[in-house]
């Protein structure tokens, strides 16, 4: 089956118990969203609200909250476009095994994009973009937000569906110095497909047209953060995965109508002029701030008859989008390693903002005859990795040798960074990439773009036996007690941090003190605010530890020495993953609106027995 609306699918989830109603009036200030992170946290159902107080208009979100959800939402075609994703990334399987692939010619029929008249169900009315469901996630959010929009545009030099973009990029629909209904933010981050499209209307100096989609058939919103191999568009996937074609036509102004959204927002970004967008709570865990982004000039906001306005909740990780990721992974985990020779696999760890860091796994086959092996070919493959579309914005990336263990999955992170803290030699494994660019929503680094990369690379036997017991070891003031978070890595307490320059000088008194201990199964040590909770869970260790630092200005070691420009450390590694001045806030939850949520939950609200 396909469904041909999203109503089409909140009814199929409402039959198969899936989906809860909430039917009390709730504010899209803050309190929708606290519902949403309230009912993701209980591992809880679709939620549709059914009484968005300031609008007419109905939401629902946690569509995608489980991978177990998604999978029944395509449960008719999710195999056959993970055979469509596999064969694009390598056409030859099919005359290798061409009764496997019988069927993508039915399925890549369904991928052709249909255009259809003028009179489809979007083309029912108008409105204005006040009318629309403010929803406001976070409390210093500067204004309402779109966070499920598919934002459409096309190549200026070669115009049409075929060669459009269609990517989710937040939209800030009002606040700051916007003009009501007459002007919408536009941000994207750095790599995105639309950029391309917009440097090449820059060039002619002629306005980039913008459709943003909201809502649709289920297969839109997951094909526009889809990472699809070359040459496979967003259209055609969202059709395929769909099994039923993304229907189109182009409104009077020339604008690309997506045929079955729920609401289309139309308008003109010109040449070089934009405003001041965000602050927005991200999935960091953080607020990304204030910057400059493209200025969006409304035209048009249609709707269909009884449209339902979609969102999802953006925040420190697990989210909604973390099921996205596993859905993801689900149909095109195998994609990456065929476009990457010697690459098994490749995971942008949820827990520590995805970006930020990677952990992979490759080959080491260069010297087959030496006996003794070092990281080599996984060199070449971090290169590889580091210069691919979004995974180009990642700080960290740990990569091993799948001939060392191969029973070892970079989903396993526990278990991972065992193996490779118990290899990696910090003489000569660590490999920096310095003044270059890192995730836009990212603030650990110099600048907003601005930041640096390391690469720990590890191939061949143990060379340390990582203590499993909390160790006895002298810590000098002004750090406090330490606690051990796995073996052989311990957070240890920091004074607040002030400056590089005291943060040096406190690592030199540590290094003095350290550096005639016993340090032989300890691998990393962690400077932090708080070591009882960097040490509580592994995801709290990885998201304190890899978004609060800067790798080519927050690693230190234990007696380090720079070589041939190459740093290196003969003791444990040393990350200083305090929060510094110039880091963006962590997302804090409002009381008050909690206070709400929890009523919600009482006998006879709608909430009963979910959270």
């Amino acid at each position: 089956m396909g469904y041909s609306s999203l109503r089409a699918c909140i009814e199929d989830l409402e039959r198969n118990n899936q989906l809860v109603k909430i039917k009390e009036e709730v504010d899209p200030i803050l309190e929708m969203a606290a519902i949403h992170l309230r009912v993701f946290e209980n591992n809880g159902p679709a939620i549709y609200f059914e009484n968005v107080k300031g609008s007419k208009f109905p939401a629902v979100s946690n569509l995608f909250g489980t991978l177990e959800r998604s999978k029944f939402i395509f449960r008719d075609t999710l195999e056959k476009i993970k055979v469509l994703v596999d064969l694009k990334s390598d056409p030859v399987k099919a005359l290798k095994s061409p009764f496997r692939y019988m069927n993508v010619g039915l399925t890549a029929l369904s991928a052709l994009p249909l255009k259809v008249k003028r009179n489809a169900p979007i083309s029912f009315g108008r409105t204005r973009i006040s009318e629309l469901p403010p929803i406001v996630n976070w409390p210093m959010d500067g204004g309402a937000f779109v966070t499920m929009p598919q934002v459409y545009t096309e190549d200026i030099t070669r115009p049409g569906i075929m060669n459009a973009n269609l990517g989710m990029y937040r939209i800030q629909l009002g606040g700051n110095d916007y003009i009501p209904d007459k002007e919408i933010g536009l941000h994207y981050q750095l790599h995105r497909g639309i950029g391309v499209h917009q440097t090449k209307a820059n060039a002619r100096n002629q306005p980039l047209k913008v459709s943003i989609f909201i809502g649709g058939p289920p297969s839109h919103p997951l094909a526009a953060v889809m990472p699809l191999p070359e040459g496979l568009s967003e259209i055609t996937f969202a059709g395929a995965l769909g099994n039923r074609r993304f229907r189109y036509f182009y409104d009077e102004e020339g604008f690309c109508i997506s045929a079955d959204a729920d609401f289309v927002i139309t308008g003109t970004v010109y040449p070089h002029e934009n405003k001041e967008e965000g602050p927005f709570g991200d999935h960091l865990g953080y607020y990304s701030l204030k910057h400059p982004f493209p200025l969006m000039k409304v035209h048009q906001v249609y709707h269909r008859k009884d449209p339902i306005w979609s969102f999802t909740v953006v925040g420190r990780p697990p989210q909604e989008d973390t099921s996205f990721g596993a859905l993801i992974h689900e149909i095109s985990g195998s994609a990456l390693p065929q476009e990457i020779h010697g690459l098994h696999e490749v995971n942008a760890v949820d827990a520590a903002g995805v970006h930020p860091l990677l952990f992979a796994i490759g080959s080491e086959r260069y010297t087959p005859y030496l006996r003794d092996r070092k990281p080599q070919e996984i060199l070449t493959i971090s290169n590889h990795i580091l210069g691919k579309n979004q995974l180009s914005l990642a700080k960290y990336l740990f990569i091993t040798a799948k001939e060392d263990d191969p029973s070892l999955h970079t989903h396993d992170e526990y278990r991972f960074l065992m193996h490779v803290f118990e290899r990696i030699d910090f003489k000569r494994d660590l490999h920096f990439h310095t003044q270059t660019t890192i995730d836009t929503l990212d603030y650990s680094g110099d600048g907003l773009n601005s930041g640096s990369k390391v690469v720990f690379a590890a191939a061949g036997d143990k060379i340390r036996t990582l203590w499993k017991e909390t160790p006895a070891l002298n810590i000098p003031r002004p750090f406090g007690g330490f606690k051990l978070v796995m073996p052989g890595i311990i957070a240890l307490d920091a004074s607040p941090y002030k400056s590089a320059l005291e943060s040096e000088a406190e690592v030199e008194i540590l290094n003095q003190q350290l550096r005639a201990q016993d340090l032989s199964g300890l691998a990393l040590i962690i400077l932090c605010d708080d070591a009882g909770f960097t040490a509580d869970s592994i995801n709290n260790f990885l998201w304190v530890t890899f978004t609060r630092s800067n790798p080519s200005h927050d690693i230190h070691g234990i007696d380090s020495f720079t070589e041939h420009k190459h740093w290196g450390c003969r003791g444990p590694l040393i990350i200083d993953a305090r929060k510094k001045p110039h880091h963006a806030p962590e997302l804090i939850k409002d009381a008050g609106v909690e206070r709400r949520v929890d009523k919600l939950g009482e006998k006879g609200g709608s909430l009963h027995g979910l959270i």
